[in-house]
């Protein structure tokens, strides 16, 4: 009696083994009969929130390139109308005409029978705007005569800025100087 006991209990146990162990037979078949591509998904992983596994190219949705709402952008520098400007300044033009520079030329020195004289002009541009005798006898008779070739050719109203040259009268009883006078004067002026 205690055998078949034993016997019972044992084919029992064997045989609720056995039905757990091969499953439900719908379940079985029915992953048997799906695309190799889904066969490995778990039942019930194609809910929420469960992203699917990416399929081969062109068989899924194509990815967007747009930027998120929130995403940071770079500013289009194109679009933005800033531009550096060159500034360049335009020549300044001078409404006053330049003055004449103006310039001292001094003759040789001329040794003459009482004494020696050179003759100093002054030009503005062109023009001899003064003259004056240098060295000129200062005492007696030469000096006498030296004044008065002086006064009458230098100065700035004298003879020689009047006629722009030595072609000068000679000073009545001081022929002397007054050739050693025009002598000095024209080498200035050529000089010049």
């Amino acid at each position: 009696m205690r055998r078949a006991v034993l016997a019972i209990t044992g084919l029992a146990a064997s045989t609720t083994a056995l039905v757990v162990l091969k499953g439900s037979p719908g379940t079985s078949q029915a992953g048997q009969d799906l695309p190799a591509d889904q066969a490995s998904v778990a039942p019930g992983a194609s809910g929420p929130g469960v992203t699917p596994a990416p399929g081969p190219a062109g068989s899924g949705p194509a990815p967007s390139t747009r930027p998120s709402a929130g995403a940071s952008r770079t500013p289009d520098t194109k679009q933005t109308g800033v531009t550096a400007k060159a500034t360049t300044a335009a020549p300044r033009t001078t409404t006053t005409a330049p003055k004449p520079s103006t310039r001292t030329v001094t003759g040789p020195t001329v040794t003459y029978r009482y004494g020696s004289l050179q003759v100093q002009i002054t030009l503005s541009g062109t023009r001899i705007v003064n003259a004056t005798g240098l060295g000129m006898p200062q005492s007696g008779g030469s000096g006498l005569r030296s004044d008065d070739v002086q006064a009458r050719y230098s100065g700035t109203s004298g003879e020689v800025v009047a006629k722009q040259s030595a072609n000068l009268n000679t000073v009545s009883g001081a022929t002397y100087t007054s050739n050693a006078y025009k002598q000095s004067l024209q080498a200035a002026i050529d000089k010049a």
